[in-house]
C-alpha cells in the first residue's frame, strides 16, 4: 500500500496513540471500515409508514419470471 509521507505519519501516530504497530493498526481500522460498509448493506432504518409499505410489497403474491429463473439456474462458471 503506498501512502504519502503525510498520510503514513498520520498512520504511525495513530498507531502510537493506541499502543499499537501499524500492522494491528491497519488491521483493525480496515476490518471495522469493512464492517460498517457491510452493514450498511444489510440494514437499513424504517420509520412506521415505510415499514408498513415494505411488508405490504412482500406480501404481494411472486410474479413469474421465466428468464430470470434460466438465469438464476445457470452455472455461473467460477463456482467450481
Amino acid at each position: 500500500m503506498r501512502l504519502t509521507s503525510d498520510q503514513r505519519a498520520r498512520v504511525d501516530q495513530a498507531a502510537a496513540a493506541e499502543g499499537r504497530t501499524v500492522t494491528e493498526f491497519v488491521i483493525a481500522a480496515l476490518s471495522e471500515r469493512a464492517g460498517h460498509v457491510l452493514t450498511d448493506r444489510r440494514v437499513f432504518p424504517l420509520d412506521g409508514e415505510q415499514w408498513d409499505r415494505f411488508a405490504e410489497l412482500l406480501d404481494q403474491p411472486v410474479v413469474d419470471r421465466p428468464r430470470l429463473a434460466e438465469l438464476l439456474a445457470r452455472d455461473p462458471g467460477w463456482a467450481g
